[in-house]
């Protein structure tokens, strides 16, 4: 399926889109995201191993996957038309497995962040 949330995010402040901005974006969230499993592991959510940190990245898509619907609210580029209104998990750009792509990478993020975090 069609996932780019690099162009997604890209054009969210103007029609056409900056990749360079898309990527910028995500890599930010990704940050944030890392800092924020991190948080929670040290205040005893869990711990960081592996089988929690597919928990927290399915709970993160499920979670971020129901924002997707909202973002025609403050998006640029769909409000101009330039750029498809992704739906609730992405699905109007794959359907199933856009939901099971997005899944799969935000659970892959999750097992990834958890054992950076135990290694450290």
């Amino acid at each position: 399926p069609k996932m780019d949330i690099v162009r997604l995010l890209g054009s969210m402040f103007s029609a056409k889109s900056n990749q360079a901005l898309g990527w910028m974006m995500h890599l930010m969230m990704g940050i944030v995201f890392a800092v924020l499993y991190a948080f929670l592991w040290s205040l005893g959510f869990g711990t960081a191993i592996w089988g929690i940190g597919l928990i927290f990245g399915a709970v993160h898509w499920l979670i971020v996957g129901m924002i997707m619907d909202m973002i025609p609210m403050v998006h640029v580029g769909i409000k101009r038309g330039a750029v498809q209104a992704p739906g609730l998990w992405m699905t109007n750009n794959g359907g199933v497995m856009a939901f099971m792509g997005g899944l799969a990478g935000h659970a892959i993020f999750g097992v990834v962040t958890a054992l950076v975090y135990a290694a450290l």
